[in-house]
């Protein structure tokens, strides 16, 4: 059964109609005000708040067969607008008990897809075709219904209790590593990346202190094997990301092979895989953990047979060089405003914080700062290993609307994406003023993430002449991995220690943001009423 990527008044009454109930049934089987749903029969392109998105999914997903055939028929009659016209026709073919028509479709013919199930054939030394098969029966046995529950049972898994239950996992044998922890006005916040003293609170300059190079070492190249358990695992993670219609695209990914990281400089050096092999092992021990959680069982080794399998203990997290370390960077993003009559003529920054979207593969759901990206190359392998290379295209795609340079729309084509005269005019403008007084890209802390073994370079991007937000505030629009953009103050203290506190937080992104706020109160402490962040 197809998932709707997003519910309006006008689809949320197609249902209504399709379920025969009245505002006051439509509203008592929601748990929402009657007035909400009159007001959605009334502004057909109003978009709920995610709460209600997500019982509409459920109440679909629960409703009759027939329910579920009225509710395609009237959303594919009624007047639509074209994205909605053509979610209503895939809705219309995929109403029944069995896996959709484009699930089945991108099993049969989307290129990422196969290049996932050739390296699960190559990896687990199986027959040809034989995880497509494998793939293919997984699909006919997963309900849809349960997969939506598990998913709303996974996003009542807070930060911290995923920080804790790794802390408890990994216990033994931290040493001088230890997980990353913070006071926000005396209040105790924990996460679950893995720290040193010299990583933390840098302010390093990205254009100068950044030295990570390509690692031309064939030795360098980590063979990953892949046991019985893995491959269902894998094959688990292929089915639910066809159902779901989630994106995987097969490009290259950095992975770390050596760091060095200290107040003077980044030091390392990064060597390439792709992102399959990343997907189908290493990111697999998130939904473990998680679901494990949600199970109530216990955080110790046995427990949990996949990060049993590939990330057993601190030793083998913090040396990179002998596993599949992938990852990337993440920015907290503020630009100077001038003051106005809201804030009584002071001027201030303005934060940007994202909540990620359903359809990404790691962190749904959850909060994060923008831009958040893998390490990436683009098209040099060399000169794109610069982590600065990896936020400037993610500001161009993720804020700034180039869908050109988004990876996981396909292949690139362009010599130089980040070519001057391609830019953005928001990019632009900082291009022609880079080395200045007018905007600074830092790196503010780094940190390997239990989670999924991951690398983390926190940074810190901050426009500091007014100009460009006068000129550009109103060019901002987050793509299609935030599933909602938000904003704040540097002076509303109370709002932004509330922010800090959110247990919808992602780990990382929670380290960038507290990380960020700290050097940001260095930077300038005239434009920033901020908690104490310790």
């Amino acid at each position: 059964m197809e998932v709707v990527d997003q519910w309006t008044g006008q689809l949320a009454g197609a249902l209504q109609k399709a379920l025969r109930l009245t505002n006051e049934g439509f509203a008592g089987e929601l748990g929402t005000a009657v007035r909400t749903v009159a007001k959605w029969n009334a502004e057909p392109e109003l978009v709920p708040v995610p709460e209600i998105q997500r019982a509409l999914d459920t109440l679909l997903c629960r409703a009759p067969e027939d329910a579920r055939a009225r509710f395609a028929r009237i959303a594919a009659t009624e007047s639509m607008s074209p994205d909605e016209a053509v979610r209503s026709r895939r809705l219309l073919t995929s109403v029944g008990g069995a896996p959709s028509s484009e699930a089945e479709r991108r099993l049969a013919d989307d290129r990422n897809i196969t290049a996932a199930l050739q390296w699960l054939d190559k990896q687990t030394g199986g027959s040809p075709g034989r995880s497509r098969k494998a793939v293919a029966e997984r699909l006919a046995s997963i309900d849809p219904c349960e997969l939506q529950d598990r998913g709303r049972r996974r996003i009542l898994i807070s930060r911290e209790q995923i920080a804790n239950a790794l802390t408890e996992y990994y216990a033994t044998g931290l040493g001088e590593h230890q997980p990353y922890s913070t006071q926000v006005d005396g209040q105790s916040v924990a996460t679950s990346v893995l720290v040193r003293k010299q990583w933390l609170d840098l302010g390093l300059d990205l254009a100068e202190g950044d030295r990570l190079r390509l690692d031309d070492d064939p030795e360098a190249v980590v063979s990953v094997v892949v046991d019985e358990l893995g491959a269902d695992a894998a094959t688990q993670r292929l089915a639910e990301t066809l159902i779901t219609n989630a994106r995987i695209i097969n490009s290259p990914l950095y992975r770390l092979t050596g760091i060095d990281v200290s107040h003077e400089a980044i030091e390392g050096t990064v060597g390439v895989t792709d992102f399959v092999s990343y997907a189908l092992t290493m990111d697999l021990l998130e939904a473990e953990l998680i679901d494990a959680l949600a199970e109530g069982r216990p955080m110790v080794p046995g427990s949990l047979p996949l990060r049993d399998r590939y990330l057993p203990d601190v030793n083998t997290v913090v040396n990179v060089d002998r596993r599949l370390c992938a990852g990337g960077a993440l920015a907290l993003f503020a630009v100077a405003r001038p003051g106005s009559r809201a804030r009584r003529g002071t001027p201030d920054y303005l934060l940007l914080i994202q909540e990620r979207s359903g359809h990404v593969l790691n962190s749904a759901r959850r909060l994060a700062v923008i831009p958040k990206a893998f390490h990436e190359p683009l098209v040099d392998y060399a000169d794109d290993t610069q982590l600065a290379a990896t936020l400037e295209r993610e500001m161009e795609e993720e804020l700034f609307g180039r869908d050109d340079v988004d990876s996981t729309e396909g292949g690139l084509v362009d010599a130089d994406p980040m070519h001057p005269t391609r830019l953005s005019e928001p990019m632009r403008w900082l291009y022609d003023r880079a080395g200045g007084s007018h905007w600074r890209m830092e790196c503010t802390g780094f940190g390997l993430n239990l989670v999924s073994g991951n690398f983390e370079f926190a940074s810190l991007i901050v426009i500091e002449d007014e100009e460009w937000w006068t000129r550009y505030g109103g060019r901002i629009r987050a793509n299609w991995e935030s599933h909602g953009l938000r904003r704040y103050s540097t002076l509303d203290r109370s709002v932004l220690k509330s922010l800090t506190l959110d247990p919808a937080w992602s780990n990382e992104g929670l380290f960038a943001l507290t990380h960020g706020l700290r050097r940001l109160a260095d930077i300038d402490d005239q434009r920033v009423n901020l908690p104490t962040i310790e």
